[in-house]
């Protein structure tokens, strides 16, 4: 009988795991399968374990493949299960190819005489899961903000950033959910970002990875009227509750087709986006809606010579700006008082309320749309 021996933290058990049993399986005649306690776990990985030994356990126990199991109990970093291969005495100890610790496992097959084999880190067809990519999956919250952004855009694309500058945003209600999408799509307002945290995705990564910049999911993620420091990745400046917009915010559907990740690479002066920006921080410092308009009003001008189309001024409005840098989409637009913005509203039927928002002690909180305004929403065609 040949025995084959594979170790890991089997977290959390997911069809590439199973791939690799399959695998190792084949190599011989009997598996046994290794893990270390969760106690084990956390002291030489720093890894908390999601499922209680026992559970581990019985779960690796009803696998078919599986016909041994053991724990691992050295304290060795590099090879915690090393009494439990020398007191199975297996034939092959297989691993993959993205193993940490393959030298000292291949060390130890040639003192013992084991066969030490490698295995390509296969995925199972339409399957792309990790430990973590479940245990953050499970962790993300059924809620998220979306986000209005006030100046500094694109200093936040780590090849556009500059040391000592600034990009400031805040994060806006009604709340979305991966089942109730209340906004046009793909339209400035940082949409790819909120999809990316609802799914328990790494947010930042997959914004970068679209060539744009992280902005848009450091916000969603952080909430409030933020301020961050330009560079390559989000460092959080400082930041209030964003409570001196509350009854002041508004967006504007331009219906206007928006593409950031297509306008990446236009030659933009980042001088006077940095300028403005340094305004904007001193609007969310003092809590002044009028400096943060100034900030505002000087990034719309940007916008402006960067070739998008002028904005209609909608009522007694201190500024506007469309959100993002995608030639169309949403635009913000800030009012003095909350009667202003009522009388605007009422004006406009493409105008719609949005308010500060900040996440209070981590709990995640839904904020519905106002039935007139979903029945607006249904009237233009954003949601049926």
């Amino acid at each position: 009988m040949k025995k084959v021996f594979v170790s890991g933290a089997f977290n959390v058990l997911h069809a590439g795991h199973i791939q690799f049993f399959q695998e190792a399986r084949a190599l011989g005649d009997y598996l046994i399968v290794s893990f270390p306690p969760a106690d084990l776990l956390w002291t030489l990985y720093d890894k908390k374990s999601v499922l209680e030994d026992g559970d581990k356990l019985a779960l690796l126990h009803s696998i078919d493949l599986i016909d041994e199991v053991i724990l691992s109990t050295d304290v060795d970093k590099e090879l915690s299960f090393k009494s439990a291969f020398l007191q199975s005495k297996p034939d092959i100890l297989a691993v993959t190819t993205d193993d940490l610790f393959m030298e000292a496992k291949r060390r130890l097959c040639a003192e013992t005489g084991a066969e030490f084999v490698v295995l390509e880190k296969t995925v199972p067809a339409g399957h792309r899961t990790s430990c973590t990519q479940v245990v953050e999956r499970i962790k993300a919250p059924a809620h998220v903000p979306l986000r209005v952004d006030f100046a500094g855009g694109w200093l936040d694309v780590p090849a556009n950033a500059i040391a000592g500058e600034y990009v400031v945003n805040c994060s806006i209600s009604p709340t979305v959910s991966l089942k109730e999408w209340n906004y046009r799509q793909g339209a400035g307002l940082g949409g790819s970002g909120g999809w990316s945290v609802l799914n328990g995705w790494d947010p930042v990564r997959s914004e970068l990875g679209l060539g744009v910049g992280w902005q848009d999911p450091a916000v969603i993620a952080e909430t409030g009227a933020c301020v961050w420091k330009s560079g390559r990745y989000p460092e959080l400046d400082f930041k209030n509750t964003g409570s001196f917009l509350k009854g002041k915010m508004a967006v504007f559907d331009t219906q206007i087709k928006h593409d950031t990740p297509g306008l990446a690479a236009l030659q933009r002066n980042y001088a006077k986006i940095a300028k403005a920006a340094r305004v904007a921080r001193l609007g969310v410092l003092q809590q002044d809606i009028t400096v943060l308009a100034v900030a505002v009003q000087l990034s719309y001008q940007l916008q402006l010579d960067e070739g998008m189309l002028p904005l209609e001024r909608i009522g007694e409005s201190l500024a506007h700006k469309y959100c993002g840098g995608g030639h169309g989409g949403y635009a913000v637009y800030l009012y003095e008082t909350e009667e202003a913005r009522e009388d605007a509203l009422n004006a406009c039927p493409d105008l719609y309320p949005v308010e500060p928002y900040c996440r209070t002690f981590g709990k995640d909180e839904q904020v519905p749309w106002e039935p007139r305004f979903i029945n607006r929403l249904r009237e233009r065609g954003v949601i049926r």
